[in-house]
């Protein structure tokens, strides 16, 4: 599907870096945009409304600089997670500054809030809201969002448990917009079967945990290189609703191992906890996707990238030669 304007001419890959809790902040999201990939950040990575406003000052300011510096480089818009859920009493306060600021991307989880979609759409932003199934991609759509991000099996954080596949082919069913698909991708050649299958975009969150500008402790870095993708372990037991954590780092945590997978529901109900109480668990127990076992280095985003790019174009040059 096309993708919305303010994309267009402005990727140098088909990616969005997924919003990273207690990962991702403005040096992780200027680096990936000044190298032409979405780049973003949760809102609730700043304690305070006060604390964000400074950072989306700084966003903006600082891709204008860039811009001004490399008349002819290619910037990608970044982009503001916002928690849509009473868990969460900022989101509307966080929602007023993300307009004041005209953030270009607003990502909504846990709640497609029309009022969300209004007040974007109103001074020309972009939403969109990640799912992990079907009868939530339909209330997204029904919402207005822009696009949907299809968190499939395999994916790091909140992630769901139905193939990447079948659930990119579920939206189709019900979403004309934009689809991001997230669950797994680690490379270059993953963008473009996510392409393949339907998809208009990558959405990778757990390989960016390993790039210099990321806000991962070193061991967490070290876990992510020494762990398979058998050693992630989706369990409601920290966050409330199922999640994809490590094992190494649930075992540390004191988790009783032979209980964590007791089913959960994705319910973003009374089941979820506070987002201070949250915080707490997530500093301790350490997420990540089935990805992990396709990384073993830390590196730069600008390397990063540079890797990325040359796999997604081998794989394009392997398939269509003629091209």
């Amino acid at each position: 599907m096309p993708l919305p304007t303010c994309l267009n001419d402005s990727l140098t890959l088909p990616l969005v870096a997924a919003p990273m809790f207690l990962i991702s902040g403005p040096e992780l999201a200027l680096a990936c945009c000044k190298e032409g990939i979405v780049g973003s950040f949760p809102a609730l990575n700043q304690r305070t409304s006060e604390g964000l406003e400074h950072w989306l000052i700084r966003m903006n300011e600082d891709l204008d600089a860039w811009k001004a510096a490399n008349p002819g480089a290619t910037v990608a818009p970044y982009a503001v997670n916002l928690i849509v859920h009473r868990s969460n009493p900022r989101w509307q306060a966080d929602l007023e500054l993300c307009a004041k600021y005209r953030v270009p991307i607003v990502i909504t989880s846990l709640g497609a809030a029309s009022q969300v979609v209004e007040a974007v759409h109103n001074y020309g932003g972009v939403v969109f809201h990640d799912v992990t199934n079907q009868k939530h991609a339909r209330k997204a759509a029904e919402a207005g969002v822009d696009g949907i991000i299809a968190v499939a099996a395999g994916a790091g954080g909140h992630a769901g448990t139905v193939n990447p596949i079948v659930l990119v082919h579920e939206i189709r069913e019900v979403f004309e917009g934009t689809i991001l698909l997230a669950g797994g991708l680690a490379h270059g050649e993953d963008l473009l079967a996510g392409q393949a299958m339907g998809a208009d975009l990558g959405y990778m969150g757990t390989r960016f945990i390993n790039t210099t500008e990321s806000q991962a402790e070193e061991a967490y870095r070290n876990m992510i290189i020494e762990a398979v993708s058998g050693d992630i372990i989706h369990t409601p037991a920290v966050s409330g609703i199922p999640a994809n954590f490590m094992r190494q780092s649930l075992e540390a945590a004191g988790y009783a191992m032979d209980r964590l997978n007791q089913p959960g529901s994705v319910d973003y109900g009374e089941k979820l906890k506070p987002v201070d109480d949250e915080a707490k668990a997530w500093k301790t127990v350490w997420s990540a996707g089935q990805g992990v076992s396709q990384i073993r280095d830390v590196l730069s985003v600008r390397d990063l990238v540079k890797r990325l790019t040359t796999e997604y174009s081998r794989a394009r040059a392997r398939l269509y030669p003629e091209l």
